[in-house]
């Protein structure tokens, strides 16, 4: 054989063998194709394909952490977010848990529970769970004791693990800090663009209300921290691989929001006013000096893990407004003082009936002769029915505005705020209230006189009335009650701050002289007025008592209110209390709870005192 047979012949042999290759490179990627495309092998098969084996790691994932921003008290005291050991229970196959019966029922023993009723509990499970007790509606918190008897048990698909509980079991959920909710029209409404790029899905949870909701872009983070327990493709734990941790790495999320809140005195003023008796009303609590908001509380409770229970309430009644009263006399004398239509020792009679209008004073026989002071100070409608009729409705509408009144007074930035980009209102739920239904466009003596003492159309809130004090003691300039003091990074370093603000009335502000006088006759409502059963106490304080006719289900009810300041010669904090839909004819609730609130106040300043000097 030559030398070109030879190479023919080797040429021939390379041929055969890349033709073999070739071969089964191909049936390896068909096998490959087949394993990827084709449907899943019977049940009965051991081999179960990938996609399935994916989807079973992924349905074993439990979330511990939403990731969602926490809020903190201005000390720094926790408002949300409670991280507690937990019992977290992955579905597996009974018979591959590995549990002796004695483990099985220790464990159910430690939960007391009937081993029957967890064991079935388990079985029925198709996604990871958090065990809860009868009752709970948050994953049950294990006592030591239950962790020291589960921590020497062995069963597979059974961990104790922490779990990040949003709001705090150890006190009341606080209307101002509001919920997180499934609500897809909101959603919708806030996050259109992120639902239709499909990085959001409509049944996200979202904050509902308060903070919650007006920060909860801010608020929800990088993503949720959640551990998977693997398992094969018929729920076998996989052996060797047993939990992974996941979560984001971003050392700056999540967000805290540092509030202007008191913890200590918003729990105790809300234990307070239950244990006195408020079942529907608010209580609103404004630093005297920064206008700060230290405390609001509001009733019924709100059970954010449960809402819409009976007995609870999600509306905040301290920023919802209702029919003043007498309260709201402070604007009346303030336009006439303004107006230079009375002075404070102008003489009045009152007989007890106005003469028209069907109005008439609370005083049976009536106050007989007062001068204004007095009159603020009994409350007499006579008196104040007298000087509206003197007053044109754009005369108390522009006071009205001057003090706050009629208009949101809730802290607001206009400008974009520059970590969300458009402008914030930090209580975007927040009412403006009103003077009248429709301004009048001719002069009506009957509505100026009911108007005039806080009927007819008026509505406040307690949060207005509250800040209608603070613009007193501040000689007529409106502050913006603050609620939220800075934004930090997780690191602790400011993201961004909230500076105290005022929001002056396009009409200016009351002369500091008419301010004075109305203050001289808050302290005569306590000295010898309406106010006088609360003159002993801790703090010499002042204020104005209110009592508004309203109607509810066709009945007749009272909403009750006491707005004031104290000490008197030093303010530290002004205080709006209402009592809602209260019986006509009984005792006025809040004048009451405003003393005890006081009272708790000058007890915390005491205390608080005693720890800086200690």
């Amino acid at each position: 054989m030559n030398g070109k047979q030879r190479r023919l012949g080797r040429n021939r042999r390379v041929f055969v063998v890349m033709i073999g290759m070739s071969a089964v490179l191909a049936l390896i990627m068909a096998r490959l194709a087949w394993l990827q495309l084709m449907p899943a092998a019977p049940a009965a098969s051991r081999s179960v394909n990938w996609k399935r084996e994916a989807v079973a790691q992924r349905e074993r994932a439990l979330v511990l952490d939403t990731g969602r921003g926490d809020f903190v008290d201005r000390s720094g005291l926790a408002l949300t977010g409670d991280t507690y050991k937990a019992l977290a229970v992955f579905p597996v196959q009974a018979e591959a848990r590995g549990a002796s019966t004695l483990d099985f029922a220790k464990l159910a023993a430690a939960l007391g529970v009937k081993a029957d009723k967890l064991e079935r509990w388990m079985r029925e499970l198709h996604a990871p769970a958090f065990w809860h007790a009868d009752g709970e509606l948050i994953p049950h918190k294990l006592t030591e004791r239950q962790l020291g008897m589960i921590g020497t048990l062995r069963v597979s698909g059974v961990r104790v693990l922490p779990y990040r509980n949003r709001y705090p079991s150890s006190f009341d959920t606080k209307h101002v800090i509001g919920y997180v909710s499934q609500h897809p029209e909101l959603l919708r409404k806030m996050y259109g663009r992120e639902l239709a790029a499909r990085k959001m899905h409509l049944h996200d949870l979202i904050g509902g209300a308060g903070l919650e909701r007006s920060l909860d872009r801010l608020l929800r983070g990088s993503g949720p921290t959640s551990v998977s327990y693997f398992t094969d493709g018929s729920d076998k734990p996989l052996n060797g691989l047993d939990m992974r941790l996941t979560g984001p790495h971003n050392p700056y999320y999540p967000l805290q929001i540092v509030t202007t809140l008191d913890l200590p005195i918003q729990n105790a003023i809300e234990n307070y006013v239950d244990d006195h008796g408020l079942r529907e009303g608010a209580v609103v609590v404004l630093d005297a000096y920064t206008g700060d908001i230290a405390a609001m509380v509001s009733r019924p409770r709100m059970a954010a893990s449960s809402l819409g229970a009976a007995g609870t309430d999600q509306a905040n009644h301290a920023i919802r407004a209702v029919t003043p009263g007498s309260v709201f006399k402070l604007v009346t004398a303030a336009a006439a003082l303004e107006a230079r239509l009375t002075e404070e020792r102008e003489p009045f009679e009152c007989n007890g009936d106005y003469g028209r209008y069907g109005l008439h004073c609370w005083k049976e026989g009536g106050h007989g002769r007062v001068t204004l002071n007095e009159a603020l100070a009994k409350s007499c409608n006579v008196a104040f029915a007298t000087i509206a009729e003197r007053l044109s409705a754009e005369q108390l509408a522009v006071t009205a505005d001057k003090l706050g009144i009629a208009r949101k007074v809730g802290w607001s930035d206009n400008k974009p705020f520059k970590p969300l980009g458009h402008p914030l209102r930090l209580l975007e739920e927040e009412e403006a209230g009103r003077l009248f239904d429709t301004f009048p466009v001719r002069r009506d003596g009957g509505q100026l006189a009911q108007t005039g003492i806080g009927q007819r159309d008026v509505t406040m809130s307690p949060l207005q009335a509250a800040n209608l004090i603070l613009t007193l003691l501040h000689d007529g300039r409106v502050m913006e009650p603050r609620l939220v003091s800075e934004i930090r990074y997780a690191g602790g370093q400011r993201m961004a701050a909230l500076p105290r603000l005022y929001t002056p009335s396009r009409y200016g502000s009351i002369a500091p002289t008419t301010a004075r006088t109305l203050l001289r006759g808050m302290e005569a409502v306590v000295k010898t007025g309406t106010g006088r059963s609360i003159h002993e106490g801790t703090w010499e304080v002042a204020g104005k008592s209110g009592t508004a006719e309203t109607v509810r289900a066709g009945a007749a009810r009272n909403n009750q209110w006491f707005a004031g300041f104290g000490p008197i010669r030093s303010p530290r904090y002004t205080v709006a209390v209402l009592a809602l839909n209260r019986t006509p004819g009984t005792p006025n609730k809040a004048t009451a709870l405003f003393r005890g609130v006081m009272d708790l106040l000058a007890s915390h300043v005491k205390e608080r005192g005693k720890d800086l000097r200690s």
